[in-house]
């Protein structure tokens, strides 16, 4: 089960995590900043003391001698905080004063030219050490003085400048922080708004959702939920539409059939009651008839029909079903040609849908084409794949094309039986299979010609 995702819990991290990472680079970066400098501020105050200690060294006898009283050695080595430590060392007198215990560098290839910086451990605990080469005018000797110190006040300092730094960024990501969470919050009002107001309305109020207080982003889905509504509406309407004219189609011969069983119940002779059998069975071949289109416009549902759309044979089905329809047409004496191709003619469609599409147009051309007359049925490739149906019956009048198609309407006057639903199955079927269905007279003294255009598999 997948675990639901929170708009605002997605917003607030999409703003929260550049933050942080914003905060927590800034504050790596003051770290070395921070480090740099003090370093630099320290080793001036080292270097000081180092060159202090020179102040010191004197040659006497063209000896190195190194002349610090209690009182100033006190002095030099005194701090609150850290510890300082030094050493003397003379190239040619060895250890002149000071700590042995001192840290050297360790590179042999020192260039002495400048003081040198280094950092190193005595006892355990981390110091930070100057070296520098000096020379006397008189003596040819060299004097290499190294002055360390521990780390106390650099780790203070350090602390401070970073607590001033970091505390106040801390505080600010908090307020931040406080700030996106209202203003997400209020941000994400109005769909709780819209969520209340269509949790409030009953399951028949479809009415368009009111847009005045609402946000440019969120438009875009009261638009889609509108657009939603108002399909829906005319789903609804064109649903009940159906079952009232469905209803009343059926009540026409369950009446007529309810009305012969009586009048069969009456007869106590069996010659007397054939007529009234002959009736009802009219009456349920009708019932039945109109119960099978039924079906079929469910079938044809896009949402919810059952169907599946493959390569299917255009040639071969339109051929099979023309034949299949002869039977019926030579009851009138009306004569059914097929005109197609030597090849297969390929389109996507379902061959049940397909077939009782050209069983409605050759039923339609058969019931209302002259008897004895003739209808033509045509596949053909150029320039795309497409069926036609013609008969030389009267044809249908210009003023009513844009009506046949719609469910239960028939032609005013209309010879037969039928009930208003073969060339709306038609029209359904033909949408379904994305396919254009066009209407037109075959010429001025009347016919029908019915063509049906499918894209390009």
């Amino acid at each position: 089960m997948n675990k639901q995702r929170s708009l605002k819990t997605d917003i607030l991290l999409r703003l929260a995590v550049p933050l942080i990472l914003f905060i927590s680079c800034e504050s790596v970066l003051s770290y070395f900043v921070t480090l740099h400098h003090v370093d630099v501020a320290y080793d001036r105050w080292l270097l000081d003391s180092a060159r202090s200690l020179t102040q010191e060294i004197k040659v006497r006898d063209g000896k190195i001698v190194v002349e610090l009283p209690p009182a100033a050695l006190e002095i030099f080595k005194w701090d609150d905080a850290d510890k300082t430590y030094f050493k003397i060392i003379s190239a040619q007198q060895g250890m002149i004063a000071g700590d042995k215990f001192v840290p050297e560098p360790t590179d042999v290839e020192t260039e002495w030219a400048h003081p040198v910086y280094f950092d190193d451990e005595m006892a355990g605990e981390p110091v930070r050490v100057v070296s520098m080469m000096i020379a006397r005018e008189n003596s040819s000797d060299k004097i290499f003085v190294h002055v360390a110190e521990t780390l106390n006040k650099r780790r203070s300092m350090m602390m401070d400048i970073l607590l001033a730094d970091l505390v106040p960024q801390v505080a600010l990501v908090l307020l931040v922080g406080i700030y996106l969470v209202i203003g997400v919050k209020r941000g994400l009002q109005p769909l709780h708004v819209l969520a209340d107001e269509i949790a409030r309305r009953s399951s028949r109020d479809l009415r368009p959702i009111p847009e005045q207080h609402v946000f440019l982003e969120v438009r875009t889905l009261t638009d889609t939920i509108n657009d939603l509504l108002d399909r829906l509406s005319s789903a609804i309407a064109t649903q009940q539409r159906f079952i009232a004219n469905a209803a009343h189609q059926l009540r026409t011969p369950l009446a007529g059939l309810k009305l012969q069983v009586e009048r069969a119940v009456r007869e106590q002779d069996f010659s007397a009651m054939k007529p009234a059998l002959m009736h009802i069975q009219d009456c349920a071949d009708r019932m039945s008839h109109l119960t099978t289109q039924l079906l079929i416009l469910a079938r044809s549902d896009p949402i919810n029909g059952d169907y599946e759309l493959r390569p299917v044979d255009l040639c071969k089905l339109a051929k099979e079903t023309s034949m299949d329809w002869v039977p019926k047409a030579l009851q009138r004496h009306i004569e059914i040609s097929f005109e197609g191709l030597m090849q297969p003619l390929y389109v996507q469609g379902d061959a049940v849908l397909l077939r009782e599409l050209l069983a409605n147009l050759l039923d339609n051309a058969i019931c209302y084409g002259h008897e004895r007359g003739n209808i033509i049925v045509k596949v053909e490739c150029q320039p795309t794949p497409r069926l036609s149906v013609e008969d030389d019956g009267p044809g249908i009048p210009e003023y009513e094309i844009d009506k046949v198609f719609e469910r239960f309407y028939r032609i005013p006057g209309s010879p037969g039986d039928g009930c208003g639903l073969g060339l709306a199955i038609v029209k359904e079927l033909a949408d379904l299979h994305k396919a254009r269905l066009a209407l037109s007279r075959c010429n001025a003294a009347g016919g029908t010609r019915f063509v049906l255009v499918f894209k390009e598999s």
